[in-house]
């Protein structure tokens, strides 16, 4: 860990020991958009209990907080260019502390979701650039080894956010999960201001129908797939579906003619960029695909209680923690696209073996493949990261950014519908895992398609280094 911080002649990003700071920003930053949504999850039977509605009502203090999110991810990165990163970084965790602030004070549902969507639009604004600040602050030999600390910030973020949420309410009452964000808020929010790069915004317009359109096209998308996981009834599914592609449409029109596009086009010009995207949302599909089935799976068909539960998905978020900064330092010396096809096909044989498992099944039968789905996405994830933001220009980091965030919650979102959907026909758990497993397969797919060209990158990058050591 410390060589993330060593500094070396001719090191682009920030200076050695200004990193840590700008660092421990960003890891708070995170951590309280990540912790949150799985704590609050936890509370949600707290929750309509203590404001006397219903579970059904009780959910949309999640879902709210997850549409705000997603659909305003593009949106700020594109933002993020003109009013600059800091700031907006500072911003986001400033709203999200403030609303957080509104939550643990509302005594009534509707208050507490309008204080909801303020968070989800906070987390937007940092979720939605934390990749490219990773590579403003760290020099590009260690962008690898950076981007497996994120990932394994967020791992620990949705494993621990189950216990937190656990242990508060064991002793205080719901408003206190959201008091808990207030005093490390208001600790990002200085370290942001005073250590994360100073960048000046760019001068230029704002695509504001780019922007509205982007919103429809994800909020369209994310009320359809929700739609689909609480078995609404079909035409509203079909209505928001209807207006998430026309709303598409009109954004790929709009990006093509517009001087300052909300999603420069010409990203996905180059297929490693393109290809890596595609393995990234197609994972996370089998990711959240798998994390819903699996619960239905452990506790309706082996009769595990939730703790239990909650135990044996334990190795998965643990294993990335491990795998994954050892996985992103590796992938700054060795082909990436070569590391990330391996841990697709690991995880790929992890979802296999658990869409095997007999409902009598003992614990260690479970545990090891969990383990073995954590480890392939642990080594899956930093690699593909590095590769996402290494290969669009420097000045394009906050479009790559916003696209491999809205990639990845897209991929979720879409899973947790699959399983809704399936468990609505009434296909048993199982056949929701190999599903799990056909979206893995085509992630390896694109990741393989893309591994001669990373190949050649990387040696390119080597000839360089070398020319350059002995032109000094």
């Amino acid at each position: 860990m410390s060589r993330l911080f060593d500094s070396r002649p001719g090191d682009d990003g920030l200076p050695g020991p200004a990193r840590r700071l700008a660092v421990l920003a960003l890891v708070l930053g995170t951590l309280m958009a990540v912790v949150d949504t799985t704590m609050v999850n936890i509370a949600l039977p707290s929750i309509a209990t203590g404001l006397e509605v219903s579970a059904s009502r009780a959910v949309w203090v999640t879902n709210l907080f997850q549409i705000s999110c997603a659909a305003f991810l593009l949106v700020f990165a594109a933002l993020s260019e003109l009013v600059s990163r800091r700031r907006l970084y500072v911003a986001g965790v400033g709203v999200f502390t403030l609303a957080s602030l509104g939550s643990a004070l509302s005594t009534s549902l509707e208050s507490l979701l309008v204080f909801r969507a303020l968070q989800g639009l906070g987390a937007a604004a940092t979720l939605s650039i934390g990749p490219s600040l990773y590579r403003s602050i760290f020099p590009s030999r260690l962008l690898g080894s950076a981007l497996g600390l994120s990932a394994m910030v967020v791992a620990a973020g949705y494993a621990t956010g189950p216990a937190i949420g656990g242990l508060v309410l064991s002793v205080a009452d719901w408003p206190w999960l959201f008091a808990l964000h207030l005093p490390l808020g208001v600790i990002a929010v200085v370290l942001a201001w005073r250590a994360l790069p100073r960048e000046a915004g760019r001068r230029g317009g704002f695509d504001m129908a780019g922007a509205l359109l982007s919103v429809a096209m994800l909020g369209g998308f994310f009320m359809a797939m929700d739609g689909v996981g609480h078995q609404a009834p079909a035409w509203q599914v079909v209505a928001w579906l209807a207006l998430s592609i026309a709303a598409a449409w009109g954004f790929l029109r709009r990006q093509r003619r517009a001087t300052h596009p909300l999603l420069p086009l010409d990203i996905f010009a180059e297929p490693r960029f393109s290809l890596a995207l595609a393995a990234q949302g197609t994972a996370f599909v089998g990711q959240g695909l798998a994390f819903v089935a699996l619960s239905f799976l452990f506790q309706q068909e082996m009769g595990f209680s939730p703790l239990e539960t909650a135990w044996l998905f334990t190795p998965w978020p643990l294993a990335i923690m491990l795998v994954g900064p050892r996985a992103g330092r590796l992938a700054d010396r060795v082909n990436p696209s070569l590391l990330a096809s391996t841990g697709l096909a690991l995880l790929l044989a992890g979802l296999v073996s658990l869409a095997w498992l007999d409902a009598g099944a003992g614990v260690v039968d479970v545990l090891w493949r969990m383990l073995l789905c954590g480890v392939g996405f642990g080594l899956f994830q930093p690699p593909n990261n590095r590769e996402l933001m290494s290969t669009v220009p420097r000045e394009r980091s906050a479009s790559a950014s916003g696209a491999m965030s809205t990639s990845r919650t897209v991929g979720q979102s879409l899973g947790v519908a699959l399983v809704g959907a399936f468990l609505a026909a009434g296909a048993p758990v199982q056949a929701t895992l190999w599903v799990g497993g056909a979206a893995c397969l085509v992630a390896l797919s694109a990741s393989l398609a893309r591994t001669p060209l990373a190949g050649a990158a990387q040696a390119r990058r080597r000839r360089a280094a070398e020319s350059s050591s002995a032109s000094d």
